[in-house]
């Protein structure tokens, strides 16, 4: 059985800059790599362009890294596992994640791929609002509004690079982004309630490793079976034998994921969850500027202005995040 997790009281420094190290490191070069592994292009104009293949990578690499956590960590997995739910949301996350990966190779820059997908709250509140009449304030609203209309400015503002005559992301790109956001939102919703079903019949929560083991597990085994019957796979192992360069980064990118994942469950299991909201949604931001600085993107005031629109959005949701457990502290 899994043990409880940590309070915070038990939780050393140490092991908060584990996390935090983790997740920023791990993540901040994931990116990097992804941008590197879209653009590039062999000899002969040739590129990998097989996001189903990439997704089985990444997921293979989050479910070694997962067992382990889990057997080392945990000492085996929770009692009566929800298998379906696990495969639900596998399979949408998985999706999500493809589409996004197939935004950035119809063009859509990573970090403005970064900026949309930080508006994942959007498809949560609209099926809210339309199945069962939920109601947001209007904080929660301004800070969607800031998001979108900071993705807005920064899609519309021409973004160029040094001699390259720039242009609007791809519509393609950004519809496959619009898809992503619809299956974080199926993922977020079905995940919220599997896991309060499972603590109602359990008495306990599903523990960190769990949830990445067995969502990975279904991810990895939806990406093997799109990626068979799209023809990526054989030619993406053909595509990586060939380029022996492509090959190492393909390998580092999809186990900084698996790191980064298991930095967050591991923070997960030993601190307060707003606190790996902090760290997360901060790690974000970071991504977003240090894509643009490393890639020589060159942004004029307009689309500077939607950057920083975008993310006071995003601190706006988690500074209302410690509004609320403040409060909750103060009963």
């Amino acid at each position: 059985m899994a043990p409880p997790p940590k309070p915070d009281g038990a939780a050393s420094p140490a092991k908060l800059a584990i996390g935090v190290v983790g997740i920023f490191g791990a993540f901040l070069y994931y990116g990097q790599l992804m941008g590197d592994i879209v653009k590039y292009q062999a000899e002969d104009g040739s590129k990998l362009e097989r996001e189903w293949f990439l997704q089985v990578l990444e997921a293979a690499a989050n479910v070694l890294v997962g067992l382990a956590g889990l057997i080392l960590t945990q000492g085996g997995p929770s009692p009566a596992i929800p298998y379906k739910s696990f495969l639900l949301t596998g399979s949408t996350q998985v999706l999500a994640k493809a589409m996004t990966q197939k935004a950035q190779i119809y063009g859509v820059p990573f970090f403005l791929a970064t900026l949309v997908k930080n508006a994942k709250m959007v498809p949560v509140m609209v099926g809210a609002i339309v199945l069962s009449g939920t109601r947001y304030p209007a904080r929660k609203w301004a800070q969607v509004a800031l998001i979108i209309g900071g993705v807005v400015l920064v899609t519309v503002g021409k973004a160029r690079k040094p001699g390259s005559d720039g242009g609007h992301a791809d519509v393609i790109g950004m519809a496959c982004l619009g898809l992503s956001l619809v299956c974080d939102g199926i993922t977020g919703g079905q995940q919220t309630a599997f896991k309060k079903e499972y603590k109602k019949t359990q008495g306990q929560g599903l523990a960190p490793y769990d949830l990445m083991l067995f969502t990975n597990a279904a991810m990895l085994g939806v990406a093997l079976v799109m990626a068979l019957a799209l023809d990526q796979f054989f030619g993406g192992v053909a595509f990586l034998l060939d380029h022996p360069d492509l090959l190492t980064a393909v390998a580092k990118f999809s186990f900084c994921s698996a790191i980064g994942q298991s930095a967050i469950f591991f923070t997960m299991a030993n601190f307060d969850p707003l606190l790996v909201t902090t760290v997360t949604t901060t790690r974000k931001i970071f991504s977003v500027l240090l894509d643009i600085v490393s890639r020589g993107y060159v942004l004029n005031g307009t689309q500077w202005s939607g950057v920083a629109a975008a993310s006071l959005g995003v601190l706006g949701e988690l500074q209302e995040k410690f509004g609320k457990k403040q409060h909750a502290h103060s009963k």
